[in-house]
């Protein structure tokens, strides 16, 4: 048994769990996967597997074993990127999903820059709110805003996302001004109903201890966009990151509240799957990332 050639297929089927996609990535047949597969089973004296006739599942031992192997093949490539001459400038086509609202409002405006600097790359940037699963879709590569649960990922922290509690002067004006929290249960509170937890705004009280308070309102939109628009009409009060309302904040148009009582700092990533090998047009990509949005975003501290 070539001990490399197992760990590839186990790796391939257990991102793609299927042996049938396995063998389609790497060019061989199913019955060579299986057969690696179950080699490498043997040899270990463990299941690897939960095998039924709708799905393939890792076990225990699986997802243990995956974790380091698929480390291993990850360093293999990129000792392999960093020995060959064969593709040391960025080209080809690069495949990027990306947030609607920070997509639209910043990357997009980036992007003219990034095709500048490299002239053989062409990119396909998908913008969308729906999670998207990079190895099955085709994706070289995800931005993605907040807690990244899926461990099979590489993530690259790009930059901080801060989030603030707003409404426009009109709102408060009619309606007051909370002072903690809690207040905001007898307001208006715009949720966005495309995030997990909408009507639970979530806080971090002066102490460090985190806070959590229901919340109501007559409107639920699902983007985050439209709910800028809605806070602008005095609709109530909103929680968005920065990088959507700071120029509002900056005008004086929306106006923080409970700053003492910051929401939850979220981080920017860009993440790449292990079958994603670091490859000059992704390296690039992240690192044109970084040095435009990170690591003190510009939404946050221009003039």
């Amino acid at each position: 048994m070539n001990r490399l050639s197992a760990i590839e297929s186990f790796v391939r089927v257990a991102e793609l769990k299927s042996f049938s996609e396995a063998a389609t990535r790497l060019n061989t047949s199913k019955s060579v996967v299986s057969r690696h597969v179950a080699a490498l089973e043997a040899q270990l004296g463990l299941r690897l597997f939960h095998r039924t006739t709708r799905a393939i599942t890792l076990t225990e031992a699986g997802r243990g074993y995956f974790e380091r192997v698929s480390q291993i093949l990850l360093d293999l490539q990129d000792a392999d990127q960093a020995v060959s001459h064969l593709q040391v400038t960025p080209r080809g086509r690069l495949k990027v999903s990306a947030p609607m609202s920070f997509g639209f409002l910043h990357l997009a405006p980036a992007l003219a820059d990034f095709l500048a600097e490299y002239p053989d790359l062409a990119v396909d940037v998908t913008m969308s709110d729906r999670f998207v699963d990079l190895v099955e879709e085709g994706f070289d590569l995800a931005v993605r805003i907040g807690t990244l649960a899926d461990s099979s990922l590489i993530a690259k922290k790009i930059a901080p996302i801060r989030r603030v509690i707003c409404a426009s002067p009109d709102y408060l004006r009619a309606h007051g001004t909370p002072v903690v929290p809690q207040d905001l249960r007898a307001h208006q509170c715009l949720c966005n109903s495309n995030q997990p937890g909408a009507r639970e705004w979530r806080f971090t009280m002066p102490d460090g201890k985190p806070v959590s308070v229901p919340v109501n309102g007559r409107l639920v939109l699902n983007n985050g966009d439209a709910l800028r628009v809605a806070a602008l009409n005095h609709l109530g009060f909103i929680d968005l990151p920065t990088f959507i309302v700071g120029a509002d904040l900056k005008a004086g148009t929306l106006v923080s509240v409970l700053d003492a009582h910051a929401p939850q700092i979220l981080t920017l990533h860009a993440v790449y799957s292990h079958a994603r090998h670091l490859s000059p047009k992704v390296r690039a990509f992240i690192d044109f990332l970084a040095s435009r949005f990170g690591p003190r975003p510009y939404w946050d501290h221009a003039g």
